[in-house]
């Protein structure tokens, strides 16, 4: 399922790619990832040696270090993962909190959402008299939130499909959070969280309308596109 995924994502990624031929695939790629995290839980559910608690660290570099790690938390946590950033020179490192399988979906979509925001933001000309940095730091911030809205639509509908089965799913989900939960306090028990961020860029709307075209791989799922997540 993940390698028709990647193809899906592979496709998007062209920016040969219509906006109309991007949403289609954007929509099979989502609903593929989406389903494949419950069959991941229901499986580990049942053998937890397949699908075990872990995590990982990536390295977000500048430029638009903040934006891109806020476009990682907004894929991670739709998918049941959870992330601390911490500065790291003119950039952060972000650990990620999650099951291998999820770890996996945020490690594929995230690296080809870089991809897509790059070529989203060259493809989008600065308005007359905006500032060319807050504007795309505030296209990235609406790029970023639809994604996130996006994939938790998605997920939701995988466990509604999958809740016509039998109704363990949801509680099997509520003990993969809280098992990720407790990692996360084991290895940051005094975390807090960040303060709110304001930006005054004009292009949250524009990068919203990019999110919106974004290939996820599923019903409704810048940087290089070097692997994005490495082991610890």
């Amino acid at each position: 399922m993940l390698s028709k995924v990647r193809k899906l994502l592979a496709k998007a990624e062209d920016p040969a790619c219509t906006p109309a031929e991007s949403a289609a695939l954007t929509a099979k790629a989502t609903e593929l990832i989406a389903r494949y995290g419950v069959d991941r839980a229901l499986l580990a559910a049942r053998d937890p040696a397949t699908d075990p608690v872990g995590d990982r660290v990536v390295d977000v570099l500048a430029p638009y270090a903040r934006d891109k790690a806020g476009l990682l938390a907004a894929v991670a946590d739709p998918l049941r993962c959870r992330c601390v950033r911490r500065r790291e020179g003119s950039g952060f490192t972000m650990h990620l909190f999650g099951f291998a399988s999820d770890l996996e979906r945020v490690d594929l979509l995230f690296t080809s959402l870089l991809v897509q925001a790059a070529h989203g933001l060259a493809g989008t000309a600065v308005p007359a008299g905006a500032h060319p940095a807050a504007f795309r730091r505030s296209w990235l911030a609406g790029f970023a939130q639809v994604v996130g809205e996006r994939l938790r639509a998605a997920e939701a509908a995988a466990v509604e499909v999958a809740a016509a089965d039998g109704p363990s799913v949801a509680l099997v989900l509520v003990d993969r959070s809280d098992r990720v939960r407790r990692r996360l306090d084991e290895v940051y028990p005094r975390l807090r969280a960040a303060a709110p961020r304001r930006l005054a860029g004009t292009g949250y709307s524009a990068g919203a309308d990019a999110g919106r075209r974004a290939e996820l791989g599923g019903r409704t799922v810048g940087g290089s596109p070097r692997r994005a997540l490495g082991d610890r």
